[in-house]
Parts: C-alpha cells; sequence; structure tokens
C-alpha cells in the first residue's frame, strides 16, 4: 500500500484570492530529525542589467564584448561559449564594469560564467549601490560608504563553468572588478536576483498630472521593496522593524495592498522582544505609535481576532504611558524622539511627545471600548483631559506644530502657517506626512498638492527610483543625478549629504517611512476616508486643488472600490464610485 504523503495548505492572506499548495520535505526525509524551519512568502526574480554605466577599458583589449551581459539569459552555463563578456588582466590593469538595473531592487547577483582556458576559480569583487556612486566607491570614513546591515561590497571566487548567487541588500547598479593580475573572466550572464512579495497592486491612482501619478506609485513601491521577512525601513540599511517608522508605511500599505500579513507580523515581533516596562527600539514614541497602529490597522482590516490578541500588553503600556504624565505634561524617558532633524530641539521634542501623548491615549480609549475595557478607557480619557490644560510652544517647529494640530491642541490654521514658511524648508521625508495631514486638517489641500510635486518630485528629478531616508530641496542645487557617475563640476548628492546615522553614501535611497504622499494622495485627493473598522462604511470626499480629474481604487477586506472624480466646466466635481455591497459609501 502506498504511503501517503501530507500536504500542507498555507494560504498567505497576502494574496487575495490565491491559495499556495506546496509539499512537505520529499519522502526521502522521513524518519530524520529534518523539518520546515518556515517557508519564504517571497518571490525571486531574474532581471538582465539595462546598460552600462562605466567601463575602465574602452581600447577592447581588457574589456571585450561588454554588451554582451545586456541579453536576457536562462542561468544555464554552456560549453559552446558563445555570446560571453570577457574581462582581461594584467600586471597593471585589472578592468572592472558598472551595471545598471533601471530600478532600486532587493535581492543579490546571478553570475554565470563561460569555460575559461584555466581551470580555476576566478576572484572577483563585488560592488553593489544604490547610486553609481555608491558602487564605485571605496568603504571608509569619509564617504560613507559601509556594509552595515548588509554586505555590499566583499570579494568572491567564481566558478570555471558555472554559476554563482550572492548579495542581499538594496541596490540599483552593481561594479564587478577583477582583482587578480593575469586572469581571464568570460562572462556569460551577472543578473539581479530580485527578491520581493509577489503581491497585487490593489489600489491605484491617476490623475490629470502625471508627477503626482508617479510620486503616488513611487511611494507604493519604496514600501513594497521593504515588505521583505519583515516589514522593513530599508533594504540596504536599517533592514530592522523600527515601530515608529512603520507608521507611513503600514498607511500606504492599507491604500495600495490592502491585508498583508507583514504588518501583524512585524508588530508582533516588536511586542514579543519589548517586554514592558521596556520602550520599544528604545524610543517612548515608537511604542506610541504602536498603539497608534494598532488603531489604523483595526479601522482598515477590522480583524478584532487578532486585536484580542493584543490585549494585555495594549493595556499594560497604556497604564504605563499614563504614568508619564505629571503636572499635566508628558514626562518620558527613554530616548526622546520624533525625527532627526528635531532630535536637537528639545522644546519642539517636547511639544510632539506632548501631543504623541494625547493622538495615543485617544486612540487607545477607543481600542479599548472595542475590546469592553471601559474602565481603561476612561482613565485615558481623564489623562487626555489633563494634557490638554498645558499646551507647549510649537516654537516655530513644523513637526511640532503638525502634530500639535493632529492632536487638536493647536488651531490648524496657525499650524499650516508655520508649515507653510518657506514652502517645504526643513520638511523631512519621515515628518513630511504628518505636514501634508496637517495642511489637509487647515484645508490648504492646493498647498499639500504643491509641497509634494516640489519636494517628493524633486527627488525624482534626482534619478530616484524609490524615496529617501531624509531629503533637502537645497541638496538638488547643481547635483548629479544618482543614476550617472559625477562630473568634476557637479555634486555628488549621495556622496556629500546627510546626518545622525545615515550620513553621505550610508544614506539609504529606499525608505519605507518617505512613502507619505502615497496614502495622503488616497485619502485628500482621492478622498477616502475610513470611518468604521473594516471599512464597512467610508467617506468619499475629493479635493482635486488644481487637477482636472482623478481616478483610482482603494482596497478594502471585502474588495476594491472604484472611484473616478471629474471636475466640470463650473467647477462642481462629477464623481462615480462602485464597491463592494458590504461597504456603505457616505459623501
Amino acid at each position: 500500500m502506498k504511503k501517503k504523503i501530507i500536504i500542507i495548505f498555507i494560504i498567505l492572506t497576502g494574496f487575495p484570492g490565491r491559495n499556495l499548495v506546496f509539499a512537505q520535505l520529499p519522502p526521502i526525509f522521513k524518519g530524520s530529525n529534518t523539518s520546515i524551519s518556515e517557508k519564504d512568502p517571497r518571490s525571486r526574480f531574474y532581471l538582465s542589467p539595462q546598460r552600462i554605466v562605466w567601463q575602465s577599458d574602452q581600447s577592447g583589449k581588457y574589456i571585450i564584448d561588454a554588451k554582451n551581459l545586456l541579453n536576457s539569459g536562462n542561468g544555464q552555463a554552456e560549453l559552446i561559449n558563445k555570446d560571453l563578456a570577457t574581462l582581461k588582466s594584467d600586471d597593471k590593469n585589472k578592468p572592472g564594469i558598472l551595471l545598471d538595473y533601471g530600478k532600486e531592487l532587493h535581492g543579490g547577483l546571478q553570475l554565470v560564467t563561460g569555460m575559461m582556458k584555466k581551470n580555476i576559480p576566478v576572484k572577483v569583487r563585488i560592488r553593489f549601490g544604490e547610486s553609481a556612486s555608491e558602487a564605485m566607491a571605496e568603504i571608509d570614513t569619509t564617504k560613507g560608504a559601509t556594509n552595515d546591515h548588509a554586505i555590499r561590497d566583499f570579494v568572491i571566487e567564481l566558478p570555471w563553468l558555472g554559476a554563482l548567487e550572492l548579495g542581499n541588500t538594496g541596490f540599483r547598479f552593481v561594479r564587478i572588478d577583477l582583482v587578480d593580475s593575469n586572469t581571464e573572466l568570460l562572462l556569460k550572464e551577472a543578473r539581479a536576483i530580485f527578491v520581493f512579495r509577489d503581491i497585487p497592486y490593489v489600489g491605484s491612482f491617476k490623475s490629470s498630472d502625471e508627477r503626482l501619478n508617479q510620486i503616488w506609485a513611487t511611494g507604493a513601491y519604496t514600501v513594497h521593496l521593504n515588505m521583505q521577512e519583515y516589514l522593513w525601513d530599508g533594504v540596504k540599511r536599517d533592514r530592522l522593524v523600527w515601530v515608529g517608522d512603520m507608521h507611513p508605511e503600514i498607511m500606504t500599505i492599507n491604500s495600495v495592498f490592502g491585508y498583508n500579513e507583514v504588518v501583524p507580523k512585524s508588530l508582533d515581533l516588536i511586542r514579543d522582544v519589548t517586554p514592558l516596562p521596556a520602550w520599544m527600539n528604545g524610543i517612548s514614541s515608537y511604542s506610541m505609535w504602536w498603539i497608534r497602529i494598532h488603531r489604523d490597522w483595526y479601522y482598515h482590516q477590522g480583524d478584532l481576532e487578532y486585536l484580542k490578541k493584543q490585549k494585555t500588553y495594549l493595556l499594560g503600556l497604556l497604564n504605563h504611558l499614563m504614568t508619564k504624565v505629571k503636572d499635566n505634561e508628558e514626562n518620558l524617558d527613554g530616548m526622546r524622539f520624533m525625527d532627526w532633524p528635531t532630535f536637537a530641539n528639545k522644546p519642539a521634542v517636547h511639544a510632539g511627545l506632548q501631543a504623541m501623548m494625547v493622538m495615543t491615549l485617544n486612540a487607545g480609549a477607543e481600542l479599548c471600548k472595542v475590546l469592553n475595557e471601559n474602565e481603561t478607557a476612561k482613565r485615558c480619557e481623564e489623562t487626555v483631559a489633563k494634557l490638554k490644560k498645558k499646551v507647549p510652544d510649537a516654537v516655530n517647529n513644523k513637526q511640532a506644530a503638525s502634530l500639535l494640530t493632529l492632536a487638536g491642541l493647536m488651531p490648524a490654521k496657525e499650524a499650516n502657517q508655520i508649515i507653510s514658511v518657506g514652502e517645504t524648508k526643513d520638511f523631512s521625508t519621515f515628518y513630511g506626512y504628518y505636514m501634508l495631514q496637517a495642511k489637509a486638517k487647515a484645508g490648504d489641500y492646493q498647498g499639500a498638492i504643491n509641497n509634494i510635486r516640489n519636494y517628493w518630485g524633486a527627488m525624482l528629478d534626482l534619478g530616484a527610483t524609490t524615496f529617501w531616508e531624509d531629503f533637502d530641496l537645497s541638496w538638488k542645487n547643481n547635483a548629479a543625478p544618482v543614476d550617472e557617475l559625477v562630473p568634476d563640476d557637479k555634486t555628488d548628492v549621495h556622496a556629500s549629504y546627510g546626518a545622525y546615522s545615515y550620513k553621505k553614501l550610508r544614506h539609504s535611497l529606499a525608505h519605507g517611512w518617505a512613502s507619505g504622499p502615497t496614502s495622503w494622495l488616497t485619502e485628500h485627493v482621492l478622498g477616502v476616508k475610513v470611518l468604521e473598522p473594516g471599512c464597512k462604511l467610508i467617506k468619499i470626499e475629493p479635493h482635486l486643488g488644481d487637477l482636472e480629474f482623478v481616478e483610482g481604487t482603494f482596497p478594502t477586506p471585502y474588495g476594491a472600490v472604484k472611484i473616478k472624480h471629474t471636475k466640470m466646466a463650473n467647477g462642481a466635481i462629477k464623481s462615480e464610485i462602485n464597491g463592494p455591497k458590504e461597504v456603505k459609501v457616505v459623501r
């Protein structure tokens, strides 16, 4: 009688409507102690380079037929030695080549070799870079190129007539150099290994302004790239779960992908490694962000059973936070942090933390009522009433003013006056999202749209395909784009700027916290606001500003809502809205 092979059915909720089925280990493993630890939820695609940015030799002596690397490959070494690129070194010349894969990617590199004359491994140096200049740089303390979080600069041996896969980082460019003298490398392929979650973009956004469309899509892709085993901050550096940084990312996920298991998996990870009374990531505000994220996640996804699993930790954290209110003011310890540009401004940080405490306890009260923890909800509301009695000065700081107005502690129009000084001067890619939210609260939708075009759009002008860890509009002055080698008379924007943990080439050029315009455009221009948990009730209220039309889709647990708004000749907005019957739409 044949033995049955047990099949495991894994339903990946990030793949709506798609059930993935895979077998256990092959039968030969039966009786051994080997078992599956985890199945990788991600997919792998192979991408050929789109262009050769640079090669050290143009004479044809040391680099021959490099263009062959642009051909589509199959990953298989072959005996015929046809259509290969050749790199040759001598005592004085060790050739190198720089390849561009067209977009920022996460993953590694597949190198396929030919049949070299000498049947020995060939030593090469590989450098990954988010910019062309990073892939060309040395690791040093001057320009900031590092191997932190992910090795992106290393020496390795390639086999004779074989293939090797290597690397695990964020990159767009790869430089390959021969290391030894008097060596020949026959290279058939140098394909990027693109590793990502193969999930549909359920949400969409298209307007009469192609620049805004591109910004929306770039923010969505930036977060998508960071949805790896866990929800990271950056695919090159900061490959960690920073829970505060996750809030803009999760709002983008809600607007683009809908439910994905990477969110609860990451929220649970940071909870489980942070026993109370410790602060998540060592930062008091980040524990507050955990609560605010749960509120927003619950409203969009409506998963009550998951929320119930947070009850014990949630109540403990709320009670701990309330002990940090003294004389109607927050008195938080741990690292006191909003974002890096405000880090040294203690009055601004205090104002921001006061506002964060109000918003967090309000969110906590909402969740407690859902969980029938009415006594804790009451205590949260009483503490908020105390905090509102002592409103700190925003000290003309845009971050502080934004949080104060979102917390209801400062008139929105007053906050907008501070935020609007110098347009996007002193914006940050992280808290820029909350500045946009504050401007929306003040009714300055056109001002926010302009800010998005000018600030996030400037990164696109500099060759970005994902949004950066930080950015200042002044960096654009006389700067070369990041997808080109920098001429002597231009500024290397990647190697020249940055501060704190993101100095120069250490700066991440694919940082999920910078995706704020994506969810902002969905919420305020497409006009979607969730009013009841699980998107059972949503309000559609578009603000087109100077746009002629906007259309798109919004993910809900029941399917996508399709929306189109067209500005008529008299200025009125004509709306067409279609969605699942379970979702009630009000206007």
